[in-house]
């Protein structure tokens, strides 16, 4: 409140605010609101111009993408439920391994005089900064070498080893940020470092292993790029899958892709919503003064 008892809201320079934001907001959530109307669209009522504001809703394209048929044509050999496991199960394994062997580094790095400690960090993120195009064929050939050309562990262990950097430069800033005290003491006490690690830093870290945790299952959850190249037919992610509705010999059908990325969107947004504080936390972390 102001000296006039009016709340910024409702002050001119609030209104702008607002209204900007606004603006933004809708700018972006327009496409997202198109893909949510579509899937439940007929195919009909989703080619008709003007766009169908109002029109009878169907759950035909999601049992389509079960089914893996649509219009007596199949789309999908294995049902589309298999290609959401298969980016579950990617996502969740290869960020926990990122995360795990992160947390381990960014502890060293933090806390621990380490030879060459600058020139590693700088090494690890440089590492980050190759473009992932650049390592595609390389990796194509080194796997199909070694036998993991197509397989979860070849996709699991990429994944991990791009968000790994990411991992361990984020994680290391929030432990830099915690105050030693505590770590000190028991270090006195006889305490191992895995202990510490495991009893006093990790419990101060859940919204920076959330944070992290969150960025780091957008990167893999979207990628395109390694899932095309390096995956198998058994082991494709949602993206690839989305490109054969793109790619059918029918035509694009705009309903059942509509569906599809609904279902794709639907996991990062439960994750992000469900750790937001936390998130909120992470990205404010250090911010304000103690």
């Amino acid at each position: 409140m102001d000296q006039d008892g009016n709340h910024p809201l409702f002050r001119p320079a609030g209104w702008g605010r607002t209204f900007g934001s606004a603006a933004v907001g809708l700018v972006y959530f327009v496409p997202v609101l198109w893909m949510l109307l579509a899937a439940f669209k007929s195919r009909p009522d989703t080619l008709a111009v003007p766009p169908k504001l109002i029109f009878t809703p169907t759950f035909e394209h999601f049992v389509s993408l079960f089914t893996g048929m649509e219009n007596d044509r199949q789309v999908f050999p294995d049902g589309f439920q298999l290609y959401i496991f298969n980016s579950l199960f990617i996502a969740a394994v290869s960020v926990s391994l990122a995360l795990a062997v992160g947390l381990l580094a960014a502890y060293a790095f933090a806390r621990m005089r380490l030879p060459g400690r600058s020139y590693l960090l700088f090494y690890t993120l440089a590492m980050r900064m190759i473009p992932p195009l650049t390592t595609i064929i390389p990796l194509y050939v080194i796997f199909s070498k070694i036998g993991l050309g197509g397989s979860y562990t070849g996709l699991i262990a990429v994944y991990t080893a791009f968000n790994l950097p990411f991992a361990i430069w984020m994680l290391r800033s929030f432990i830099i940020e915690l105050p030693r005290e505590a770590e000190e003491a028991a270090w006195l006490d006889g305490t191992s470092q895995t202990a510490i690690l495991w009893r006093i830093v990790l419990p101060q870290l859940r919204a920076g292993l959330a944070a992290t945790a969150i960025i780091a299952l957008v990167f893999t959850w979207n990628d395109f790029l390694f899932s095309q190249m390096l995956s198998g037919v058994d082991s494709r992610t949602i993206p690839v899958a989305m490109l054969r509705v793109l790619g059918a010999d029918f035509g694009t059908d705009w309903g059942l892709f509509a569906a599809a990325g609904t279902i794709y969107l639907a996991p990062v947004l439960l994750v992000a919503f469900f750790l937001q504080n936390q998130l909120l936390r992470g990205a404010t972390f250090g911010t304000v003064p103690r």
